[in-house]
């Protein structure tokens, strides 16, 4: 089954939504101060991100460049 123009546009925007909901978690659990409601916060924003990568959304990564 082929996803139409319209839907691959839609797809693609809510992939980048997560994306930045995912680093705007991260950024936000990593100014907290230190204690549990820091780790919970930082726990939710790896949920995030898991969520976003499973999605298809491509992380910049340092090193070797992608094959």
């Amino acid at each position: 089954m082929a996803m139409s123009r319209g839907n691959q546009r839609s797809s693609a925007s809510d992939r980048l939504e997560k994306d930045v909901a995912a680093a705007d978690a991260l950024e936000l659990a990593r100014r907290m101060a230190p204690g549990p409601e820091r780790n919970h916060a930082l726990k939710l924003a790896s949920a995030l991100r898991c969520s976003a990568d499973a999605q298809g959304v491509v992380f910049a990564k340092r090193g070797k460049p992608r094959k």
